[in-house]
């Protein structure tokens, strides 16, 4: 389940709540019971590097050369 940080515009009060993703957001604050609680905009916990999932399945692979290379006519060829 992911964790959603939330923030009362009234008083300020901050709290991470854990929630499927399919529940209603909240809107009533803990704190102070004004509905003014809202989900803030928050970064990813986690990083796609290393030789893993990232490098094999989404990094752009070299172009192969074009069948005419090595015969001149081709602008690498030529240049």
């Amino acid at each position: 389940m992911p964790i959603y940080a939330y923030k009362c515009s009234s008083c300020g009060h901050e709290q991470d709540v854990m929630q499927k993703m399919s529940d209603a957001p909240l809107a009533t604050c803990p704190a102070c019971g004004q509905a003014t609680y809202a989900k803030q905009v928050t970064a990813a916990g986690f990083q796609l590097k290393g030789n893993g999932y990232y490098a094999t399945d989404f990094k752009n692979k070299p172009e192969a050369p074009s069948p005419a290379c090595g015969t001149g006519a081709c602008p690498a060829c030529t240049g």
